[in-house]
């Protein structure tokens, strides 16, 4: 028993002695391991965290798409208008001649005035037709030329009676009945197309005929008139600018 007791006292004295040695090597040990684990971890997650700002730029990209698409939808609706470029509207009708050019592009005695007025109301709005719509009025053919349903006119400008010698334009001038037959001469109780011109004949309303000729944008009228200006539009007509009065047998 004493025996027992000594060795038993001799191995708790070991015990005793031995236990500072292994706690002042364990201790070193716990205090390296543990704030060594904590800053591996936090330095690995400081890189990473830049990386989920960067995704987020990549989100601020596809709004950026979104506004490029849309100003390409944009010139497409800007598009849809230009079928309202600059045409010819409905009635108005597509002259032809070097004359043309000196009609008035906007209000009275252009193309669009024109085509809303009856015959001689638009005559008396080109300045070229003065001499025309003078004697028309003289001759009494105002009212047929605007109450007529549909009509060609071979219109002489102020420069085709300017050609005829004045003794002899005077005299015409002032003989209502000799000038109601010329004028009734150069008129057509229906419309004229440009495609009819370049082998025509037609009954005109003083009772002969009048032929045209010619091809493209070039026609006579009787072989000796030009036209200058033609397929001009009205109400209720379609004017042909001649240079040349015309004269029946």
């Amino acid at each position: 028993m004493k025996r027992t007791r000594i060795r038993a006292t001799m191995v708790a004295a070991a015990l005793a002695a031995a236990l500072p040695v292994a706690l002042g090597t364990q201790a070193p040990q716990s205090l390296a391991v543990t704030p060594s684990p904590d800053t591996s971890t936090s330095a690995a997650e400081s890189p990473s965290a830049p990386t989920s700002p960067s995704t987020s730029p990549s989100a601020s990209a596809s709004p950026s798409t979104s506004p490029s698409t849309s100003p390409s939808a944009s010139p497409s609706t800007s598009t849809s208008p230009s079928p309202s470029r600059p045409r010819t509207a409905p009635g108005v009708a597509v002259p032809f001649g070097p004359d043309c050019s000196a009609l008035p592009r906007r209000g009275e005695g252009s193309l669009r005035a024109m085509a809303r007025e009856r015959l001689a109301i638009a005559a008396s709005h080109n300045p070229d037709l003065s001499t025309l719509v003078g004697a028309a009025r003289r001759a009494g053919l105002v009212r047929t030329l605007n109450n007529a349903q549909s009509l060609t006119l071979f219109a002489p400008t102020n420069e085709a009676f300017a050609k005829i010698p004045k003794p002899q334009r005077e005299r015409l001038l002032h003989d209502r009945a000799q000038l109601e037959k010329v004028l009734k001469y150069h008129v057509v109780n229906r419309r004229i197309t440009p495609r009819q011109l370049p082998h025509g004949t037609f009954r005109t309303l003083e009772g002969a005929p009048l032929t045209t000729s010619g091809s493209g944008t070039h026609f006579k009228v009787n072989g000796t008139a030009k036209i200058v200006c033609g397929n001009i539009g009205t109400a209720n007509a379609t004017v042909y600018l001649i240079d040349t009065v015309l004269m029946p047998k």
